[in-house]
């Protein structure tokens, strides 16, 4: 079973790495801008920082479910793929916000725009595998052979 699912392993334990090298960074800036925990405001600098890690963290738990949703019922090359574009697109708000509050907009698109795609995935592979388990229709072999 492991095996089923190690392009959906590698792409989870990547985006944790790239949380922790998130939360990281917003350690530098309290340090650089002399913030000490558990304060969350002060120069605009680190709070765009901080706003950005805990952005990322807001829809982290959205993105793995989703993620391992769409793999295990739709596709978990198409899923993996779209996890691969949307680390990318964090990476982008991250640093994006970082800059200035302007600069996180072609990120947080592009994430949102990966997050809608997982979700309709999963809910298309869910229910493809309802209809097939329950009721017996198969739906997706029906669509690959329609005649």
């Amino acid at each position: 079973m492991a095996g089923d699912s190690v392009l959906l392993a590698a792409v989870s334990l990547l985006s944790a790495c790239q949380q922790i090298y998130f939360a990281l960074h917003v350690g530098r800036a309290r340090l650089k801008y002399k913030i000490a925990a558990p304060a969350v405001s002060g120069a605009p600098e680190f709070e765009r920082i901080f706003r950005a890690h805990q952005n990322s963290l807001e829809s982290y738990s959205v993105f793995i479910i989703t993620l391992w949703t769409a793999g295990w019922y739709f596709n978990q090359v198409f899923a993996t793929c779209l996890g691969l574009v949307y680390i990318y697109a964090r990476h982008k708000y991250f640093w994006g916000y970082a800059e200035t509050t302007d600069g996180r907009i072609t990120g947080f698109k592009l994430s949102l725009g990966v997050l809608a795609l997982l979700i309709v995935l999963a809910v298309l592979g869910l229910a493809s595998r309802f209809l097939d388990e329950y009721l017996d229709l198969h739906v997706a072999k029906k669509l690959r052979h329609p005649f």
